[in-house]
């Protein structure tokens, strides 16, 4: 009895510890104080307000999403690819290959960033657009290859053999097979890298555009946005409108969590 109590004691306290910050955050959103420590006593959806009119932060968002969906496209096609190249070749060729694919989630990410800002200014790309689009496809295409080499080792490998038997040729087979087989991982690695693009700071400070269509100061994501807002001592007006942005993007990954958890529920009963 006493260790059951033990026990979800120090469950309850790992979770307050993780989420009481964020809970916070969410009540503090709803607050009409302009600094977080300080309460008021008036309740308010203003800095909603203050948000949907704010057009530089709204821009940022933009900037970000498409960034991610970008991102996490090409890492989940190279990543997919990959996964079923490496599955398929000889042990000694998926050996190196898992090593090589793993460098970027074990190196520090500094390293990555720097290495990246380097060689795209060694293949006169500079500080552009593509620049940063490589660096987040970086990132985040290890995690997808992590997310959907697991489904491959659970599929039965003589399935692909009894297609081609069947008659459909490599390509029929790989997309009416293979795919199907794979897809919940490669949805898994395609969230995976969205998340990792959307949160992404260091990577995206050294090597975001230095001119991308406007002004080279205009162009941001929310992680540089958040930190140059910051930055600045807490003075930028943007600052409270950012506590309704963390509580939307909150409140959507919940919502994304729950729809796929509840999906996947509702496949294992059938």
């Amino acid at each position: 009895m006493v260790k059951r109590i033990l026990k979800y004691a120090f469950i309850t306290l790992v979770l307050l510890f993780l989420y009481a910050p964020i809970v916070l955050l969410v009540i503090y959103s709803f607050n009409d104080s302009s600094v977080i420590g300080i309460w008021s006593n008036k309740w308010t959806f203003r800095l909603y307000v203050d948000l949907y009119n704010d057009k530089d932060l709204l821009q940022t968002v933009w900037n970000t999403l498409l960034l991610a969906i970008l991102a996490g496209v090409i890492s989940t096609v190279l990543g997919t690819i990959g996964a079923i190249g490496m599955f398929y070749s000889k042990k000694k060729t998926y050996k190196v290959l898992s090593g090589i694919t793993n460098i970027p989630v074990i190196n520090a990410e500094i390293v990555t960033a720097i290495s990246i800002a380097l060689v795209c200014s060694l293949l006169a790309f500079g500080r552009t657009y593509a620049s940063l689009l490589i660096g987040h496809v970086v990132l985040c295409f290890p995690f997808v290859v992590l997310n959907v080499l697991p489904k491959l080792k659970q599929m039965n490998p003589n399935i692909y053999e009894a297609s081609l038997d069947l008659g459909a040729s490599p390509t029929k087979a790989l997309f009416t097979v293979i795919i199907p087989q794979i897809l919940p991982g490669i949805f898994s690695g395609f969230l995976m890298a969205i998340t990792l693009s959307l949160d992404d700071y260091i990577i995206t400070t050294f090597t975001k555009p230095s001119t991308f269509f406007t002004k080279p100061s205009t162009f941001d994501t929310i992680s540089t946005y958040v930190y140059d807002a910051y930055a600045k001592g807490g003075r930028n007006s943007s600052i409270p409108a950012l506590r309704a942005l963390s509580t939307i993007i909150f409140v959507v990954m919940i919502l994304v969590i729950v729809i796929a958890n509840l999906r996947a529920s509702k496949r294992r009963d059938k």
